[in-house]
């Protein structure tokens, strides 16, 4: 059991941080219950805004002494209910430690406080002929939540994902212990990757208060190319033929005419084409124009001659560009406007398997009578999955959201896919995941949790508990 938080905890923590950094009760705005879906909900009894790896361990010492459980928050811009207090005690919010520390040219690393946002990040590193290639669709994420959910985006198909990126790692341990795990270095045999078990731990066995990120230099040129087929089974099973073709693009989404009409009306703009029932879209990009003109040649022809494609628009200009991937960006708060209340199925399936799944949740919204909605990472399998509430009752739609996923997260584990493919796992996908996983690597994930954390007090009832 927890210590119930008193006036001499918040008393404790003031002293830390000044009167002005500290709410405590009534004084926290309801927006620190719940992440950006809220369908996992708790008020935290304190809410504090760090500034500093010392703050950081100064607040865990005393909550590790007082046996008092902590949750840390970036932006909140999370699915799964991954930031939620779910046992109550103190919220940490670490989006005011958000400055960028060190660009080293030479080693092409850049050092970052976990609140910088990542569109801050990217604009920061390009200015400077840097890239920094994780892409989530979330802009407004802060670097410490896409490193603890692992996060991927759309140019993971050829860039990889967040671990791929992170060299090393400052970070505070339960008991207020701070330690630096990776370094600068490209390559490391030396011993366990403890930095690799914080990548994707969702706050529950440190704090992440600074991180070593790879850069790449910045690619000259990139081009987009949509492809409209007639249905979505052609658009998926072209996927695996574009990448045997030996050209690897930067992304590959797929999205239906449904989709794109949400986010045309949410957006008010319209997209460059919304007459067929199915679209691929891709990114090539490169050091110069004849290499990406070369790589999008091949991938347009191939979709027209052999593999159905019913046209291929080059977004080339910047006015295009913004048109197309903004409505791509919008997607999911365009399929969140257009609804009641949503819960997301971010399952992650092999490449082939793509087509089978997205027809499956089609018998299942025919089956249910509801709309499911998706797009996703056609190019890593990825797929985000939308059960929309619209006019059900709460009952009705907890009954069917429950079914609902249960035969989604039963289809993929058939297919050889998981849980999640980015947003991680945290409080509303864990049975899922235990489930799947079995008792074995259950046991071996709660053993890691318990080397970390022997008191249980960091994030607290996520992911394996």
């Amino acid at each position: 059991m927890y210590k119930k938080f008193t006036s001499a905890d918040a008393d404790a923590l003031r002293a830390v941080v000044g009167a002005d950094r500290l709410f405590v009760g009534g004084e926290i705005s309801e927006d620190y219950s719940h992440d950006e879906l809220g369908g996992v909900s708790r008020m935290p009894d304190a809410l504090v805004f760090v500034l500093s790896t010392e703050e950081v361990a100064a607040i865990m010492k005393y909550a590790y002494r007082e046996n008092i459980p902590v949750t840390v928050r970036g932006s909140g811009t999370g699915l799964v209910g991954s930031a939620v207090p779910v046992e109550g005690g103190i919220l940490m919010v670490t989006s005011q430690m958000n400055k960028i520390l060190e660009l080293d040219e030479d080693n092409l690393t850049v050092t970052v406080q976990p609140g910088v946002l990542l569109m801050e990040l990217a604009a920061y590193v390009e200015e400077r002929d840097f890239f920094y290639p994780p892409d989530p669709g979330e802009k407004s994420a802060t670097i410490g939540g896409n490193i603890s959910t692992n996060a991927g985006g759309m140019r993971a198909v050829k860039y990889g994902v967040t671990r791929d990126y992170v060299r090393a790692l400052t970070a505070v341990l339960p008991n207020g212990e701070v330690v630096e795990l990776g370094s600068k270095v490209v390559k490391n045999s030396s011993g366990y990757s403890m930095k690799d078990l914080l990548i994707g731990s969702e706050g529950t066995l440190a704090i992440i208060t600074e991180a070593v990120l790879k850069l790449l230099p910045l690619p000259k040129a990139s081009v987009s190319l949509l492809v409209p087929f007639k249905d979505m089974k052609s658009a998926i099973e072209s996927v695996p033929k574009i990448i045997r073709s030996k050209v690897i693009p930067t992304a590959i989404e797929y999205m239906s005419r449904d989709t794109i009409l949400f986010s045309e009306s949410y957006l008010g703009k319209k997209f460059p084409d919304t007459k067929n029932d199915a679209y691929i879209l891709l990114t090539f990009d490169g050091n110069t124009d004849e290499q990406v003109e070369r790589d999008m040649r091949t991938v347009a022809d191939l979709c027209l001659d052999e593999l159905g494609a019913l046209d291929a628009y080059i977004v080339d200009t910047e006015e295009r560009k913004k048109s197309v991937w903004n409505a791509r960006g919008a997607f999911l708060e365009a399929i969140k406007a257009s609804t009641t209340e949503m819960d997301e199925c971010d399952v992650v399936v092999p490449r082939s398997k793509v087509d089978e799944f997205i027809k499956f949740t089609h018998r299942i919204a025919e089956d249910e009578k509801i709309r499911i909605p998706s797009f996703g990472h056609a190019g890593d399998g990825n797929l985000h999955v939308y059960i929309c509430r619209d006019a059900l009752d709460e009952k009705s739609w907890k009954e069917t959201l429950a079914r609902c996923f249960d035969r989604m997260y039963a289809k993929a584990e058939e297919l050889g896919g998981l849980v999640s493919g980015e947003h991680g796992i945290g409080y509303a996908k864990k049975g899922y995941m235990q489930h799947q996983y079995g008792e074995t690597q259950i046991a071996l994930m709660r053993g890691i949790k318990a080397a970390f954390d022997d008191k249980n007090i960091l994030n607290p009832g996520k992911i394996c508990y």
